[in-house]
């Protein structure tokens, strides 16, 4: 047994356009460009992230990120 480790990282990674109706089905949420983030939960209701600084991710899953209440920018979704 060599106890090397394997880095997990996303498998697919695309340009999220904001949209109350588009399902994304996404497992994490970059966010480029500071602001508030509105997903909708794989379960459960709308949330709003107040304040998300530029270069985070939003370790969520989520089926849609909203365009009602998200004012942040250059959002990557993740699928791992």
């Amino acid at each position: 047994m060599s106890g090397a480790v394997e880095a997990v990282g996303a498998r697919e990674a695309f340009a999220i356009t904001k949209s109350d109706s588009t399902i994304v089905n996404i497992d994490a949420l970059y966010v480029g460009g500071a602001g508030d983030v509105a997903v909708q939960p794989l379960k459960g209701s709308v949330v709003t992230f107040v304040d998300v600084p530029a270069g985070s991710i939003l370790p969520v899953k989520c089926t849609k990120v909203m365009s009602t209440n998200t004012d942040a920018t250059l959002m990557v979704g993740l699928r791992y």
